[in-house]
Parts: structure tokens; C-alpha cells; sequence
């Protein structure tokens, strides 16, 4: 059982790895792509922008498919997604010149793949309810690595390959995210003995051999978006910080170029960068348990969060490239603690009917943050510079760690509402 345990480990660990491919692949050299069938920036931002709105509605939706359906689990509405975004793909093949036919395939692929997060990250509860523990932070740091390794060598063979290279590359690691998706759904099954407990790879009632949130024994009632919202107010106004955190974040994950060109870096400075962003990540992820052992997820998203407003003021005052570069190495402890401190904390906040949607409604306060950004940021960088564009990065994400801070200490876990029901 402990070989099965590890093996559905790497297995989750794989998906992750396989979507941060296809994420760099098709998502993060989207420019290099579009600017070769002939789109200006102007036509690239705006693809870019209705993805991002388009992802924000359908999020809830597939949750809400996922936490209700009685047909598809959750892994079968990743399976699906997936599937249609591979299809999608294929019309990038098909369609050698611009067209609003192939803006509108390249905003449902965007749309579908920042779509797929929320589900994955919530696959990795499902399987610890139903007692097999899965190290979220080891895993996730799976697709930070195969990232990382997968972009430094991406441009250099869409240079000499040409662009088709891209969805060559989507295709592939997306063919073997489906066989991953497939090995972890029957090795759950054996790892249980049987089929029974995988309709929503969790819905098993054996939550308390997980030892992992203090979940009842019996599966909670399923409810709808409007009930979800009523039961989670002071959440939702959490997630508002989260956009404030996530705008500074977004500037500079869009415009890194544009902030360190006025200091003397070119698009090399930007690329190492890039990866040290991405590696920063792997330590803090892989290490997360241990950490949450000692400190609970709501002290850490506020160090996080403070931390988050240090880093970018730090480049918002930066007079050098050098000074930018050791501001990224806060990475260590605002996203990469942040992220994992997050999506564990939503599945104590979250009853068993309610994970997906808050999964995916954190997911969606994300895009929301990387839409008014990519919108606004350009705007302000032509108007006014990126001095003014960091100051306002700066402000909002000093806004939103103080909202986190004032409202993460009123939201209650499972537990605690489980002890005061039965009180």
C-alpha cells in the first residue's frame, strides 16, 4: 500500500508537471505564436484579456459540474476538458493566417487551460479524503521544475523550428497528461480495492483514516453557487485581497521587460529572471508540510501576503537590475509560499460540497487580477511609465495583504463549525 501511495504521488505530480508544459507551450509563448500568423500586440492583449474573462465564467462552472454531477468525477471533467482543448489545438495546424477564427480558438484554449488549475488542485484533496495522502507542495513543485526547464529551451527551437513547434509541444505533454489522468484514476481504485469509493475520486466515507482536515464521516450535502456565496461571505471579501495581491503579481509577470528596460535590462536580464522565479518556487513548495506542520495556513498567507508588498516595492525602488534580481528571491516566501498556503487553506475552510467552487473562485480572482492588469498596465506603461505602474502594484498590494490580514482570522474552519454543530 505505501508503494501504491507513492506511485499515486508521482502520478499527481506528473499532471502538474504535464499542465505547466502545455501552460508554457501554448499559453506563455502565445505572442511568439500569434505574432507569427501575423496579430499585432494590440490583437495579442485583447486575445489574451477575453481568454482571461471567458476562463473567470467557466471556472465555477465546470466546479459546480464537478461537486454535483452524479455522471462525470472530478478527474472525468478534467479528462474532458482536456480532451477539448487538444482539439482545439489541432486548429492551430489548420488555420495559417489571421482570422477571428483563430483568435476565437486561441482564446478557448487559454480560456480552458487556466480553467484546468482549479480542478487539479482540487483533485489533490479528493484523493486525501478518501485516505491516500498526496504532498501537494512536493507535487506542484513538479510543474515549476518541468516549466522551467521546458521555456529555456523553447524559444530556441521555435527559432530554428519555426512556430508550429508550439502546438507540437501543447499536443504532446497534453496526450500525456490524459494517460496520467487515466494511470492515477485505476491505481486509486487498487490503491482502495475497489471501484466504489472513485465516482468523485473522494466521495469515499472514509475521510477520517486521512487524518488530514477533521471531515465528518459522511458525505456533506451538495449545493448550488448562490448557497456557496451565502455560506462564505467573509471569503468571498478575502478573495478581493487576493486580486490586490495578484496585480502586483500579474505586472510583473507581463511586463518584467517594460520595468527593468528604464534600468538598463534587456530581454536576456528578463529571462533570468524568469528562471530564477521558477526555481525559487521549488524549495518552499516541495518543504510546505513541514513548514504547515509548525505554522497554520492562515499565519502564512499573512507573512506571505507581507511579503508580497516588500518584493515589489523593493523593484517599485529598485535603481538596477541587481536590485530587481535580489527582489526576486522574496519568490521563496511570498507566490511559492502563498500558492500552497492558499489551496490547502480552502480545503479546511470548505465543506466537501463546496472545495471545487472555492478552489475555483480563488482561481478566478486570479484572472480577474491578470485581465485588469494586462488592460490597465498597458495604459499607465504608455502613459505615465513603469515608475507609476509599480507605485500603483505597490499601493494595491499593500491594499490587499491588509484586507487578508483583517479577514482571513474570521473565517472558521470545518472543524471548528463541525465541534460548534455538534456542541
Amino acid at each position: 500500500m505505501k508503494g501504491m501511495k507513492g506511485l499515486l504521488n508521482v502520478e499527481y505530480g506528473s499532471i502538474h508537471a504535464f499542465y505547466w508544459m502545455a501552460y508554457g507551450a501554448l499559453a506563455s509563448f502565445a505572442s511568439v505564436f500569434l505574432l507569427g500568423r501575423g496579430y499585432s500586440n494590440t490583437d495579442i492583449g485583447m486575445i489574451f484579456a477575453v481568454g482571461s474573462v471567458l476562463a473567470v465564467f467557466l471556472q465555477p462552472v465546470l466546479a459546480d459540474v464537478a461537486d454535483r454531477s452524479r455522471k462525470l468525477s472530478l478527474i472525468g471533467v478534467s479528462q474532458l476538458v482536456l480532451a477539448v482543448i487538444m482539439v482545439l489545438t489541432l486548429g492551430l495546424f489548420l488555420l495559417q493566417e489571421k482570422s477571428i477564427a483563430l483568435a476565437a480558438v486561441y482564446v478557448l484554449i487559454l480560456a480552458g487551460n487556466t480553467a484546468l488549475q482549479p480542478l487539479f488542485n482540487s483533485l489533490c484533496f479528493k484523493l486525501s479524503e478518501s485516505g491516500i495522502h498526496i504532498n501537494f507542495g512536493v507535487c506542484r513543485s513538479f510543474g515549476s521544475l518541468a516549466y522551467s526547464i521546458l521555456v529555456m529551451f523553447l524559444g530556441t527551437m521555435a527559432e530554428e523550428k519555426g512556430i508550429l513547434v508550439l502546438p507540437v509541444t501543447g499536443e504532446l505533454v497534453m496526450f500525456l497528461n490524459l494517460i496520467s489522468l487515466v494511470l492515477l484514476t485505476n491505481h486509486f481504485r487498487k490503491a482502495c480495492g475497489s471501484g466504489e469509493n472513485t465516482r468523485g475520486v473522494g466521495d469515499a466515507e472514509t475521510v477520517e483514516k486521512s487524518g488530514n482536515t477533521g471531515r465528518r464521516d459522511k458525505p456533506e450535502e451538495e449545493i448550488n453557487l448562490i448557497q456557496f456565496a451565502r455560506r462564505n461571505k467573509m471569503f468571498f471579501l478575502m478573495t478581493i485581497g487576493v486580486l490586490g495581491i495578484y496585480f502586483g503579481n500579474g505586472v510583473l509577470n507581463n511586463f518584467m521587460l517594460q520595468v527593468i528596460t528604464p534600468l538598463g535590462g534587456d530581454s536576456e536580464d528578463m529571462g533570468r529572471i524568469y528562471s530564477v522565479m521558477a526555481f525559487l518556487e521549488i524549495p518552499t513548495m516541495v518543504l510546505f508540510e513541514q513548514i504547515n506542520r509548525r505554522i497554520s495556513c492562515q499565519c502564512l498567507l499573512k507573512i506571505a501576503s507581507a511579503v508580497f508588498v516588500v518584493k515589489t516595492a523593493m523593484i517599485w525602488l529598485a535603481d538596477s537590475v541587481t536590485v530587481v534580481m535580489l527582489a526576486q528571491g522574496l519568490q521563496l516566501f511570498s507566490f511559492a509560499l502563498f500558492l500552497p498556503a492558499m489551496v490547502h487553506f480552502i480545503d479546511q475552510t470548505m465543506h466537501r460540497g463546496e472545495a471545487v467552487k472555492g478552489q475555483a473562485l480563488y482561481t478566478a480572482m486570479i484572472t480577474v487580477a491578470s485581465v485588469i492588469c494586462s488592460l490597465l498596465g498597458g495604459v499607465i506603461l504608455d502613459l505615465y511609465g513603469a515608475g507609476r505602474l509599480m507605485m500603483l502594484s505597490t499601493l494595491l498590494t499593500f491594499a490587499g495583504a491588509v484586507i487578508i490580514s483583517l479577514t482571513i482570522g474570521k473565517i472558521h474552519t470545518k472543524k471548528e463549525e463541525t465541534i460548534g454543530l455538534s456542541a
